[in-house]
């Protein structure tokens, strides 16, 4: 049986009908960037980042949506397709508050500039994804710095009311991905497009702040954004130039067994992103538990040691002593009311080993099928 071919920068490549080129390039190791793309989702061609050349098209083609065919032989960094990327990138740094240094001014309008950028953020600090934009890392790949930008065009102040996600309207390029990742990835449909044309905003119910609207914050979108549109209100903004360890491991929040990758900077979790869109069970996603709930773990109030009740007031007291009091208490209700008469309750907040050796420990022992948790964020 013949093979499908397809030439990527004079590499034969295999693929399956209805791949797109971007799939292919991607399975192959062959980097073509993208803004607007995100995987599961219909493709947008909205921000032309992923645009190729094909031999014998006299236009560029989206990679992102554009079906391989037979003996196509593609070039995904010829002098037309980096021309095109200048021009798509500039465009997009031209479209609000990017102040990351990818600019052309004067010395008093690059000031100007600056300074009503840093009064828009409430910030005495540069974006707070600098070192973290894939929008900024484009435009020092392609070396793009574009001249006449407007000067604080957005018209849309930056949202702080939700207990979450802040958004910054003035740093929205448009693409989509928060929109697609919303409707397509978690089907929440909380956010949409609005409005029209120089107008033009991602909007929550008839443009109502997310804390007002259908959002359940899971973040999903914040995690898709490839700007500073959409940041988590966390530590991690004004710490993000530590050294920062990433950590996998599994959400213990529910029994899916989601995968996740913990942040962590002087041994305390500063941000959760999902792991991997590969990896299951959750392919990246995450509820607000998951990406949200883990501050308790750094809490100043957490128990340390065991506490037991002498003379009606709560004390601290060794390990032994306090395990000793149980056993001695579950014996005597077990002994007077039987074993149904005891209830136990793990939690959420510690891991999937706790928990099961918690539920061994009230079936085997306590002899009780009588185990529940509580799950509050």
């Amino acid at each position: 049986m013949e093979s499908n071919i397809i030439t990527i920068n004079e590499n034969e490549l295999t693929f399956e009908p209805g791949e797109t080129i971007l799939e292919i390039a991607k399975r192959n190791k062959i980097d073509i960037p993208t803004l607007c793309h995100l995987k599961n989702t219909i493709p947008t061609t909205a921000c032309k980042i992923c645009a190729v050349e094909v031999r014998g098209e006299n236009d560029l083609v989206e990679s992102c949506a554009t079906k391989a065919k037979q003996d196509m032989i593609i070039l995904t960094e010829s002098s037309k397709v980096i021309q095109a990327r200048r021009k798509s990138i500039s465009k997009f740094l031209a479209s609000g508050n990017h102040n990351c240094a990818v600019r052309e001014f004067d010395t008093a309008d690059w000031t100007s500039f600056q300074l009503d950028v840093l009064k828009s953020d409430g910030k005495e600090d540069l974006c707070p994804v600098w070192g973290d934009c894939e929008l900024q890392n484009l435009a020092y790949r392609y070396q793009v710095k574009t001249k006449g930008m407007p000067l604080n065009g957005c018209k849309y102040e930056t949202e702080r009311a939700n207990p979450f996600i802040i958004r910054d309207f003035s740093r929205c390029i448009l693409c989509g991905r928060c929109v697609k990742a919303c409707r397509e990835i978690q089907v929440n449909n909380a956010i949409e497009f609005g409005y029209s044309g120089k107008d033009m905003k991602i909007i929550a119910k008839q443009d109502a702040a997310l804390k007002d609207s259908d959002c359940v914050f899971c973040g999903e979108c914040l995690q898709a954004c490839p700007v500073g549109a959409l940041v988590p209100d966390k530590i991690f903004r004004d710490e993000r130039f530590k050294d920062t360890k990433k950590v996998r491991t599994t959400c213990s929040f529910c029994g899916v067994g989601c995968q996740m990758d913990l942040f962590i900077q002087d041994n305390k979790i500063v941000k959760v992103d999902g792991a991997d869109t590969d990896l299951p069970p959750n392919n990246a996603s995450l509820c607000v538990k998951g990406r949200f709930g883990y501050e308790f773990v750094s809490s100043r109030e957490r128990l340390t040691k065991p506490l037991i009740r002498k003379d009606g007031n709560l004390v601290e007291a060794s390990w032994d002593e306090a395990l000793n009091l149980v056993a001695k208490k579950f014996m005597a209700v077990k002994e007077e009311s039987g074993p149904d008469s005891i209830g136990v309750f793990t939690s959420a907040r510690i891991t999937n080993e706790d928990n099961y050796i918690a539920q061994k420990f009230t079936r085997a022992v306590l002899k009780t099928n009588n185990i529940d948790h509580c799950a509050r964020l």
